[in-house]
């Protein structure tokens, strides 16, 4: 099969940048061009807007059961596509195809479904007073512009989009330009769906230039940022100042923490699958795994023999490979030892196994900085609140998880944490109507439920007195 020629979505048609420009997609899995794609910027930020400015009146002025019917079609549109869908997202990113369709593509279409059915389910919102009442309501914001990541492409994009759609805005979408397969096909399917082109834009290149261009334009006044913590900080210096409304969900270190009580052989599997699915590329992965010193002669020689039997699979790219073995190269230097993993392997593409890491510090750069790959750091600790210590000894806070036979003990460890979500005896165990989000250096507001409603929207309160 030849390479994908992909193209800005803009409107009811399909765009090379203005400038020409195009970009090589490389699969991870053998290294190979999978695809092309314009390298976009300013000028194709201005497209999208006017684009995005004739479409989104009439769409705001549906009723939300209306809008809400629209998410459903475009649900059907997307599960007719599922199998082919899934075959783009693990050309892109290296992910078994099974995976990719009964994890990313199931969760996609469940994001549209989930945001139709809970929009329907709103009830008016009420206030009486003595002698008033409050009606609040909620109104589009206009364009919003939607900057989502290459680890869960479509799976993080279909997040923001369909709360985005439901409350009556159109959006300006720019995804990773390392996978970009799936974003082009859901623009197509959108307008097979029979919605309104410039509902959903999709502008494809380099943060940069096109990314960076749409967080600056001023007819964009929203943004919802998934990606690194360092990115982040330059979406928020460019649209604090334009008093913008801002989500981000970035970086996180997140911390497994095994207590004295837990049966090692009962979470074993949920602790190495919480550090090393997708290669470890989740924001929500456990990348410091927490063990009573008392247990650490029994846990880590299983821990280890798990992990060497967990699938190796590639990472995003080349350059992220690099990273990832650079960070292994300094656990060295800082006077940890690799148990296991770390290696290439055979064949084309960039495959890593996963590597466990022991005898570091927790406060050195390998326990405390992001990796973002497969690699779980491995610490001792004597006491809960040592162990507490060393789950919130980080810039981070996104995330965490506790290990236990007592499911009370671990609720109130998990309330200790400084973490937006923690879960307690097991891990990325989602309900789409609570909030998603971190604290510290991983993230600004929430997203989920009546969270993402509300960032979508503007309330507006009308007091009414009585007559």
């Amino acid at each position: 099969m030849g390479h994908i020629d992909v193209r800005n979505a803009i409107g009811s048609s399909y765009h090379d940048a203005v400038s020409g420009l195009r970009i090589d997609d490389i699969g991870p899995l053998d290294g190979t061009v999978v695809a092309t794609l314009p390298r976009s910027d300013a000028a194709d930020v201005a497209r999208a807007v006017e684009a995005a400015r004739a479409a989104q009146p009439s769409w705001a002025a549906l009723s939300l059961f209306e809008r809400a019917n629209g998410l459903d079609r475009l649900a059907d549109t997307m599960e007719a596509a599922a199998d082919e869908l899934a075959h783009l997202e693990a050309l892109d990113t290296g992910k078994p195809w099974d995976v990719a369709r009964h994890v990313d593509i199931d969760r996609c279409i469940r994001n549209f479904r989930f945001f139709a059915a809970f929009g329907r389910d709103q009830a008016p919102e009420l206030f009486r007073m003595d002698d008033a009442t409050n009606h609040v309501i909620r109104k589009p914001i206009g364009i919003v512009g939607l900057i989502s990541p290459w680890n869960l492409p479509l799976y993080l994009l279909t997040w923001k989009v369909a709360p985005a759609l439901l409350m009556g805005n159109a959006v300006i979408a720019k995804p990773s330009e390392l996978t970009p397969l799936t974003a082009h096909r859901f623009s197509e399917l959108v307008r097979e769906a029979g919605l309104d082109g410039g509902l959903v834009n999709v502008l494809h290149g380099f943060g940069p230039e096109v990314g960076q261009a749409l967080v600056e334009h001023p007819a964009v006044e929203a943004i919802s940022f998934t990606g690194g913590t360092a990115t982040g900080r330059i979406v928020a210096a460019t649209a604090a100042p334009m008093f913008k409304k801002l989500s981000l969900e970035l970086g996180g270190k997140n911390a497994t923490v095994v207590l004295d009580d837990a049966d090692i052989d009962a979470v074993l599997h949920g602790v190495v699958r919480s550090g090393f699915l997708n290669s470890g590329q989740i924001c929500l992965c456990g990348s410091r795994v927490l063990v009573p010193s008392t247990m650490m002669a029994a846990f880590l020689p299983r821990f280890v023999d798990a992990v060497q039997r967990f699938p190796i699979g590639p990472v995003i790219s080349e350059a992220h490979r690099s990273k990832v073995e650079g960070y292994l190269q300094l656990a060295v230097e800082e006077g940890g030892t690799v148990l296991t993993g770390g290696e290439r392997g055979d064949g084309t593409g960039f495959h890593l196994s996963p590597a466990v890491v022991a005898g570091l510090s927790p406060t050195s750069r390998c326990a405390t900085e992001e990796i973002f790959g497969p690699v779980v750091t491995v610490h001792p600790y004597s006491t809960e609140e040592e162990a507490l210590d060393i789950a919130n000894g980080t810039e981070y806070g996104l995330a965490g998880s506790v290990w236990t036979s007592d499911a009370e003990r671990g609720r109130r460890f998990a309330e200790r944490m400084d973490t937006g979500m923690a879960w307690v005896n097991t891990w990325l165990h989602r309900d789409l109507r609570v909030p998603f989000g971190g604290v510290k250096q991983s993230g600004v507001g929430r997203e989920g439920g009546m969270w993402s409603l509300g960032f979508f929207s503007e309330a507006v309160n009308i007091c009414v007195a009585d007559d």
